[in-house]
C-alpha cells in the first residue's frame, strides 16, 4: 500500500472515497469537496483518496491533490473492491469518526453536516443516507429505480433489514464501531455495505438514516447487473449462516457514546 500523508495530528473525521479509474471527475470532486469541509465542518478532516488498481491517471491525479491540498491523502491498493478499501483505511485510521462518498458527489454535500450530526451527538453509532426514506429527492433511470427498490425489499423481507437503502454511497460510522464491525464483514466488493449493515442490525449497533438529494451519474463504473448477481448471492450467504453472522459480540457497540 502506497500513502501520502497531508497530516500530522488526528483528526475528528476521516472522509474515504475509493476510486477506479476515475480521471476524468477526481480532481473536481475532491476540490468540491475539499472547499466544502474547510467551509462548513467545525473540526479537523481528513479526505482519503483510495486507489483500487486503477489503469489510467487516477493515481497521478490522486498523488498530486495529495501534495497540493491540505488535509487530502492517498492510498494505493493493488486490488479493485470498494469493500477492500474502505476495510484498508477505516481500520487503519486514526480518527474518531469514519465515513465514505461516491467520487461522482451523486449525494449533495449539504447533507454531509446532517448525517454526522447524530453520531456526533451520540444518538447513532452508524448513520446512512438514504434514497429511498421519505423527504429523499431522486433522480436517476427507471431501471436503476427498480433495481434499487427491489433489493431493498428483498433486504428488508429476507434479512429482516430495518433501514431502507443499504447502497447509498454516503455513509459515517463511529471509528470504534467501524474496528469493531469492519473485520466480520467477508465481501470486498459492493455488497460490504449490506453485509456491515446487516452485521450491525443483529449486533444491537444503533443505525440512523437520512433521506438525502441524489442525482444519478450516467458515466458510473458500476456493472449494475454483474453487481445485483453478486449482491443476491451476498445475501443468500448471510441466510444460510445466520448463527455466526450473530456471533460476534460488540459490547462497546452497543453503548451510547458521544463522540468528543
Amino acid at each position: 500500500m502506497n500513502e501520502m500523508r497531508a497530516t500530522t495530528s488526528p483528526p475528528v473525521l476521516d472522509i474515504a472515497i475509493p476510486v477506479f479509474n476515475e480521471e476524468r471527475i477526481l480532481e473536481q470532486s475532491v476540490r468540491a469537496l475539499h472547499t466544502h469541509v474547510r467551509e462548513h465542518i467545525p473540526f479537523a478532516t481528513r479526505i482519503t483518496i483510495v486507489d483500487n488498481a486503477s489503469e489510467d491517471a487516477t493515481r497521478l491525479i490522486g498523488m498530486r491533490l495529495a501534495g497540493v491540498l491540505d488535509g487530502v491523502r492517498f492510498v494505493h491498493l493493488p486490488e479493485k473492491g470498494r469493500g477492500r478499501a474502505l476495510r484498508s483505511v477505516w481500520l487503519a485510521s486514526d480518527a474518531r469518526v469514519v465515513a465514505y462518498m461516491d467520487v461522482d458527489l451523486s449525494t449533495r454535500l449539504e447533507s454531509l453536516t446532517a448525517l454526522l450530526a447524530p453520531i456526533l451527538s451520540g444518538h447513532a453509532d452508524i448513520a446512512i443516507g438514504s434514497r429511498l426514506a421519505p423527504g429523499a429527492r431522486v433522480s436517476r433511470s427507471a431501471g436503476r429505480e427498480f433495481i434499487s427498490r427491489g433489493y431493498n425489499l428483498l433486504l428488508r423481507s429476507v434479512l429482516h433489514a430495518s433501514f431502507r437503502d443499504a447502497q447509498c454511497g454516503f455513509k459515517a460510522l463511529r471509528a470504534d464501531v467501524a474496528r469493531d464491525l469492519v473485520p466480520a464483514v467477508r465481501d470486498q466488493e459492493w455488497f460490504f455495505d449490506t453485509e456491515l449493515l446487516i452485521l450491525a442490525q443483529r449486533a444491537g449497533v444503533r443505525i440512523q438514516e437520512l433521506p438525502v438529494e441524489w442525482v444519478e451519474d450516467r458515466d458510473s463504473r458500476v456493472n449494475v447487473p454483474r453487481t445485483a448477481l453478486a449482491d443476491l448471492r451476498g445475501v443468500l450467504r448471510l441466510v444460510s449462516a445466520p448463527r455466526s453472522a450473530r456471533a460476534r459480540s460488540l459490547p462497546r457497540s452497543a453503548r451510547p457514546q458521544e463522540v468528543r
